[in-house]
Order: structure tokens, then sequence, then C-alpha cells
């Protein structure tokens, strides 16, 4: 293995990944807030601050508001992070969103929800607490068939002069660090996660080929279970850049590879078959149950590969990225009894 002139081996090996991540900082107000107005023919009006940067945050949010009010997605207007209307909503970080705007989406749908609810509750002679919106009608829970039209009651409604606007905010209970032991509650809630990675490892170019990954992941509940596991995909292809490719070089303060032909990150013929396993442990204080899960498949990502790295080669690696050049560097210190091999 050691001999770089000679004739080079392939060597495979698997690694574990765990980690635990928390979502919605509690250390200090972490609020969102968010305004629904329900139009005479169904449509709804979303107006949130949370940005949208790729994520699908927008599609999520227009799912709760769909879902709390019972119609389709498509009847769903989504106006995001625009300062000039919006309420704050936050920052697009600490995969918070779904889970803190979210719930402001929810409780916003709730309130234009209610005048509704009270008129169907007189009509049905039913209390409103017995009472759902699904597919624009208005039941209870025990019988489907006893309903009213949802656009009959925003008429009536609307003849009342009652308007159906509703607005919601959300901050997980803030709970200050002790200045004196550090201690305290920082997040109202964690994701968890384990990866495991299979990797080929060329010992005469030290290439590091990633054959596959599997990433567990629990996401509370899944609200589109399509956009999560888009998520997970992503941030394991990020986090095998992060372990094998992309080192960003600093000198005197200045970046030397500002480039993508000297900064590498992997291409869609480096990244393997990624099977996605949707873990759902819904979160009580989720709406509908829901966490984030927008860094979190990051985080596991390169310490699998890493891990299997190790497995095949006995070496135990601790920089990042694990380059050819640092893999053919430490296979010859092995050779020369430098290095030497874990058990």
């Amino acid at each position: 293995m050691s001999n770089m002139g000679g004739v080079g081996v392939k060597k495979r090996g698997w690694g574990i990944g765990c980690m635990w991540y928390g979502i919605g900082n509690t250390a200090l107000a972490n609020p969102s807030g968010a305004f629904i107005d329900l139009l005479n023919d169904g449509t709804v009006i979303l107006l949130t601050g949370c940005a949208d940067i790729g994520q699908g945050s927008s599609t999520v949010l227009a799912q709760i508001a769909a879902e709390v009010l019972g119609v389709e997605l498509e009847k769903i207007r989504v106006i995001s992070g625009d300062t000039g209307v919006t309420p704050e909503g936050g920052a697009t970080s600490a995969s918070r969103q779904t889970y803190i705007s979210g719930n402001a989406v929810k409780a916003a749908a709730l309130q234009a929800q209610k005048p509704l609810l009270e008129k169907a509750s007189i009509l049905l002679k039913v209390p409103v607490g017995e009472l759902v919106c699904r597919d624009y009608k208005i039941f209870p829970r025990f019988d489907p068939e006893h309903s009213v039209a949802l656009q009959e009651m925003i008429i009536h409604c609307r003849r009342e002069g009652k308007m159906t606007l509703g607005h919601g905010w959300f901050n997980p209970v803030t709970t200050g660090l002790d200045e004196e032991t550090g201690k305290g509650v920082p997040y109202a809630t964690y994701a968890f996660a384990t990866q495991w990675a299979e990797v080929e490892v060329d010992t005469e170019t030290g290439e590091v080929t990633v054959l596959q990954l599997v990433a567990a992941h629990d996401v509370g509940h899944a609200i589109n279970p399509q956009s999560v596991e888009g998520q997970i995909e992503g941030g394991c292809a990020m986090g095998q850049g992060y372990a094998l490719m992309e080192e960003l070089v600093v000198d005197r303060g200045a970046i030397r590879n500002p480039g993508f032909s000297n900064y590498l990150i992997p291409t869609m013929e480096d990244i393997p078959h990624i099977e996605t396993i949707i873990v759902e442990a819904e979160e009580a204080s989720g709406p509908f149950g829901a966490k984030g899960v927008g860094e979190p498949p990051l985080i596991p990502t390169a310490p699998a590969i890493l891990n299997a790295v190790s497995n095949a080669l006995g070496i135990r690696f601790t920089r990042l990225p694990l380059t050819p050049e640092a893999m053919l560097t430490a296979l010859q210190e092995v050779g020369k009894g430098e290095v030497k091999k874990t058990k």
C-alpha cells in the first residue's frame, strides 16, 4: 500500500456519522409574524417576512395555510420577504423558518378562520371546537356529510361586515443563559440524524470515491416529503464537498482561489446514490409536528465519509478537505512508519 511506484490498490470502507442540531434558538427572542386575508372566492393572501432562498419555505408555509383553511394549495398567494409590506420573519438561518414562521402562519390562518367557524357553528348547531375545514367545506369532525360551503360562510361574514383577516406570531419560550454557570435552554427543539457512507479509496492516486450515502433524519413531521428529501440530498452533496474538495486558500487575508476553476465543488458525476430515510417523530410545539431540516444533512456527512476512509485504510484523518495530496502523503508516512494505523 505504501509503494507509490507500484500498482495501486482500491480499497472499500464504510463509516457512520451522527448529529444533533438545535432548532429555534431561545437564548434571545426569536419571533416571526404572518398576515392572512381570506378573499370572497376562497383565495388566500399570505404575507410572511420569511425569505425563501431556495429551501422551499414559501411552499411549506402555503401548505400550512391551506391545511388550516381547507383550500387547495393553488389558492394561496404568498408574498414573502418584502420589508415594505410583510411582518418581521427573522433570519432564514438556523433551520428555523418551517418551525417558527410555520407556527406564525398557522396562528394567522386560525384567526382568519375563526368568524367562519362561528357562523358555521350557528347554522350546523355544533360547537366551534368540533368543526373541521376541508375541501372548501366546514363540517363536524364526526359527521362529514353534514356540511356548509366555505365560500357561503365567507359571504355570510361579508354581509355582516366581518372580515376574514388573521395575524399570527410565534416566539419560542425564551430562556436566557445563567451568567455564572452558562447553563440554560438554548433551543426549543432538536433535530437528530445518522448517516452512513461507503467509499472506495485508490491508494495509487489518493482519490476517494463516495459510492453510496444513506441519510436518516428525524424531521418531526414532513409537511412536504419531496422537499425534505431534496434538502437532505443537497446537504449530503455539500457535506461531500466539505469532506473531499472544498478548500479555501487564504494568504494574508486574501483569498487565493476565488473561482470555481480552483475552488472545487461536487458535480452531478461526483454525487453518489443517496438513500434518504425520513423519520417522523412529531414535535409537539411545531406546526403540525414539523421541525427544521435545512442544515442537519450537512453536519454528519463529512464524519461518515472520513470514518469510511479510516475503515478502508486503518488511518485516522482529522483535517478537511481530505484531498488526494493529503491522502498520498499519509500513505507514504505509513510506509515510513511515521504514522500509526488505527486498530
